[in-house]
């Protein structure tokens, strides 16, 4: 089989808006004043390239726009330098057109002055550390490579600066994020349809894989997790191969990537189309709580509470509670124990984007919200997760187009 990795000169960015790049490079400038910040993009990694394709490093992407593999980065507040090999005709023989760096447009597009060949990177670092005594950068294999080029330089790690950055998404990030929420509706509304009593998990994963692709999305944002009956109490079951049976609980944790940015969903329905009413009353509890922490979410809320202030309310404590004062085990004991996982992550382009979680939430922040309960002893697994936006005053609910309302999820699956 043939390596290959998607290079078209027309397609060497994503859609994010183009003047963003730059600003985003000038932003983390401003935040790391002190020195000169070095990254390295993803090389070619054959055997996981020969599975799924070549994917570029989400931090070197968010800061130039470069989806090629062998590339790196040089950001100092006088200069911006991209390093990228140059074209390799017999290679575009088997993989296509490699973007071409001497075309104005695509530097133009990028925001890039300066754009030379990854061999001058050494001697570019030497001539900013005259400057400055720091490098930044992230990860180890990155630090070892900077390390071995000056050794007598201060090695700091970038990555914390970087997540602040990615946090708080652009309006069109936002548009971005939208579109692979709709498009993952889209495809759990499929699955839903085909979900069916004798139907095996795997073929309803498949059945989410067609809808993203048919749709324009490039692959799934995350490995589908599409876990029925017992299966549904693991929150990240993998194994998507048990045969559903009438009466199950469906929980699918999926969604699509589009454009590089990562969309977030997960729902549970019942196959056979009714919830028992034990399984009703659980789902009731899951969406309650998910309610009370949407109801939380706002400018200058926490995640998960704030350092130093554990007391402090937070959307995690707001699901906690209402979990905790509604409903019962088999035992007469309260749920609380069986909400086994955080209640929110941030989305963009990983599903799982970095964050500072000391940082409070922001207007433009996108975020999970995520409660579930898990009862291994009754085969009840029940999550239900929808992508929110944090505006101004509140919060928006970008996937609230898939049914949460158990009555609506029935009559959903009776069409």
């Amino acid at each position: 089989m043939v390596r290959t990795w998607l290079l078209l000169a027309v397609s060497f960015v994503c859609t994010a808006a183009e003047p963003e790049f730059l600003a985003r490079r000038q932003a983390l400038a401003a935040a790391l004043p002190d020195g000169v910040v070095a990254l390295y993009g993803e090389v070619e990694r054959e055997n996981a390239d020969l599975r799924n394709g070549f994917h570029q490093d989400s931090d070197f992407y968010y800061l130039t726009g470069w989806k090629a593999p062998g590339a790196a980065l040089l950001i100092e507040p006088r200069r911006q330098i991209l390093f990228a090999p140059p074209r390799d005709p017999r290679r575009e023989r088997w993989t296509g057109l490699q973007p071409a760096l001497d075309n104005p447009d695509v530097r133009d597009a990028l925001g890039f002055g300066i754009v030379l060949p990854p061999a001058t990177l050494e001697s570019e670092l030497r001539e900013s550390l005259k400057r400055y005594s720091k490098i930044y950068t992230v990860g180890p294999e990155a630090a070892a490579k900077v390390k071995a080029i000056a050794p007598a330089a201060e090695i700091a790690n970038a990555e914390t600066a970087i997540a602040r950055l990615r946090m708080k998404k652009s309006p069109h990030e936002a548009e971005l994020l939208q579109h692979a929420a709709d498009v993952s509706i889209a495809a759990h509304l499929a699955a839903w349809k085909r979900a069916a009593p004798g139907l095996y998990e795997y073929q309803i994963a498949a059945t989410l894989l067609a809808a993203y692709l048919d749709r324009g999305c490039e692959r799934s944002a995350y490995a589908p997790i599409v876990g029925s009956g017992p299966n549904s109490v693991y929150p990240h079951y993998a194994g998507n191969s048990r045969r559903m049976d009438r009466g199950d609980l469906l929980l699918v944790d999926a969604a699509a990537e589009c454009a590089g940015y990562a969309a977030d969903v997960t729902r549970t329905v019942p196959v056979g189309g009714r919830f028992s009413a034990r399984q009703r009353e659980i789902y009731g509890i899951v969406l309650g709580a998910q309610q009370a922490a949407i109801a939380a979410v706002k400018p200058g809320a926490y995640i998960g509470g704030a350092p130093g202030a554990p007391g402090r309310p937070s959307i995690q404590k707001a699901a906690m509670d209402y979990i905790n004062s509604h409903g019962k085990d088999l035992h007469g004991d309260t749920l609380g124990k069986y909400f086994i996982h955080g209640i929110s992550h941030h989305i963009g382009l990983d599903v799982h984007d970095p964050a500072d979680n000391g940082v409070p939430l922001e207007e433009g922040m996108v975020i999970s919200v995520e409660p579930g309960i898990y009862i291994p002893e009754e085969n009840i697994g029940i999550r239900i997760e929808d992508m929110v936006l944090v505006t101004g005053d509140g919060a928006r609910v970008m996937t609230a187009a898939l049914p949460r309302d158990p009555a609506r999820i029935e009559k959903a699956l009776r069409k």
